[in-house]
């Protein structure tokens, strides 16, 4: 089935700005996302779709090759699903691109979150903050995916008080908001008398009132632990994705519930390979008999070394390209390539019979107009080799 425009599935125009093009695919996303539409195929096919135009689109160089190729100037390119770390205001804004998140944070921000009573419990209220740490990985880490184990200083449920942030375990309910942890407030306007919720202000939206303080935790109800916790990262990753770790942030005050912990993965730089998307790059040094009379090399590739033929007559700068030795991507079989830059040396010193050799195919290259004889290069092949 023939896919179909890009700006089309996005409703935009061609001359569509890039907020025209991010606002138009938060709509399509918030519609069509699989976590409000479950068993839904439709709706699931239809965001995949807005997340690959999305990631085109959002690019300023794809968005040009697409606009001159179409399709076929960006097959292959597409990585996260439309998703990147600084795409929207924050990063709890959508799922992260492992599949373990939700639309929490981005419905509430639009809609109060308060689902249809306009209520929120105390525990809601109280929710603990995430927390957010980089996690730097290795490209052989990256390739094979890895589980690690983490440090972390996160607030926990204080022991003394047992959550209630109260010395004597007596918490009153709030006689202005009798518990809810919301008021109605009437305000005049030129339209007449309007209501509307706010935050309590005599409990700051706990619904409970503490009068005798825990002395440990001043009345939080919780303290500040270390903490380790095992985040497993696939294989595929790239620089700027995260994974959450739902429930292992801070625990909110009072018995809030808790907040999530974001690892932001960091890509260590290689001392050999070059990354680009999915694929690999490596330069690679030949010597000059090897680049005129060709060889069997043995090049490194991140799972060990593999042999290549280099063919008679290889110049300097020439690419070779090994299929499936580059990284997978994330949740899928597919596999980038490694391609091989060949870089024919110059020695910087000579020995007398090496120098010897190279006047003597100087003079030859000059008498036979640089058609140098093989019986030369195969004594060159011996000193380099």
């Amino acid at each position: 089935m023939a896919k179909r425009d890009y700006y089309e599935v996005l409703g935009v125009d061609k001359n569509a700005s890039a907020s025209d093009i991010k606002r138009a695919y938060r709509k399509l996303a918030m519609k069509y996302h699989p976590d409000k539409n479950k068993d839904d195929k439709e709706a699931e096919n239809k965001f995949k779709e807005a997340s690959e135009a999305y990631e085109v689109l959002s690019d300023p160089q794809k968005r040009q090759k697409y606009d001159q190729y179409g399709h076929a100037g960006v097959e292959g390119s597409f990585s996260n699903g439309g998703f990147s770390w600084d795409d929207f205001t924050h990063a709890s804004d959508f799922s992260d691109i492992f599949g373990e998140g939700g639309l929490g944070s981005i419905f509430e921000s639009f809609f109060g979150g308060f689902g249809g009573s306009g209520r929120r419990s105390a525990r809601q209220n109280n929710r603990g903050e995430d927390l957010q740490i980089s996690l730097s990985l290795t490209l052989e880490e990256i390739a094979k995916g890895v589980e690690k184990k983490i440090k972390i200083n996160v607030m926990e449920t204080c022991e003394k008080c047992n959550g209630t942030g109260s010395e004597d375990g007596k918490v009153r309910t709030c006689p202005q908001c009798h518990g809810t942890g919301r008021v109605r407030q009437t305000t005049r306007s030129l339209f007449g008398h309007m209501q509307t919720v706010a935050t309590c202000p005599s409990c700051n939206g706990e619904g409970k009132i503490i009068r005798n303080r825990c002395p440990v935790c001043h009345g939080e109800g919780r303290v500040n632990k270390p903490k380790t916790v095992t985040v497993k990262i696939p294989a595929g990753v790239s620089e700027g994705q995260y994974v959450r770790l739902r429930g292992e942030g801070n625990v909110g005050k009072r018995s809030g519930s808790r907040g999530d912990i974001l690892v932001l993965v960091k890509e260590k730089e290689h001392k050999l390979f070059e990354r680009q998307d999915a694929n690999l790059l490596l330069e690679f040094p030949i010597s000059f008999s090897q680049a005129a009379l060709g060889d069997e090399v043995k090049v490194p590739t991140l799972s060990g070394k593999v042999k290549m033929k280099i063919p008679a007559g290889t110049q300097s700068g020439k690419v070779f390209r090994l299929r499936g030795q580059g990284l997978p991507h994330v949740n899928s079989s597919y596999r980038g390539d490694l391609y091989i830059k060949v870089v024919v040396v110059t020695p910087r010193k000579l020995r007398s019979e090496e120098k010897e050799l190279f006047e003597k195919l100087s003079k030859y290259d000059s008498e036979k107009r640089l058609h140098p004889g093989k019986n030369l290069f195969s004594k060159l092949k011996d000193i380099f080799a």
